[in-house]
């Protein structure tokens, strides 16, 4: 099973009751042959442009696993599905993840240490008094 990343625009009077909407996806996506992993609701956002009229939507954003062929199941079911206005189905970069998560864990380690040498210093100089 691959990793994919789904975010969905749903309509936006679906702020109140998104459960319900959530719900659906979550079982095409089952349906489809995969589960999601996690879960990112942002909220409702105004657009950059307008999509079928509207100037906001829903934010939502899956982590999914699912066979390759279940991505264009899913696909081809959010197309028709009316509570969703746009949605995008992306394949995680690995790599760059791996290698983003590298760098903060390196600049977390050097603040680390910069915050201990600082508290030295600090600590040198009121014994110094």
């Amino acid at each position: 099973m691959d990793k994919y990343e789904l975010a969905v625009c749903y309509h936006p009077d679906l702020e109140i009751d998104l459960e319900k909407a959530s719900k659906r996806v979550e079982k095409l996506v089952t349906d489809a042959g995969g589960k999601i992993t996690d879960t990112d609701n942002w909220g409702k956002r105004k657009l950059a442009y307008k999509i079928a009229g509207h100037e906001h939507a829903v934010y939502a954003f899956y982590t999914l696993e699912m066979p390759a062929q279940g991505v264009r199941k899913l696909n081809d079911v959010l197309n028709i599905t009316d509570e969703v206005i746009r949605f995008l189905i992306t394949k995680p970069d690995v790599k760059a993840i791996a290698k983003a998560e590298a760098m903060k864990t390196s600049r977390d380690k050097r603040l680390a240490s910069q915050n201990d040498d600082s508290k030295s210093d600090k600590d040198s100089d009121e014994s110094e008094e």
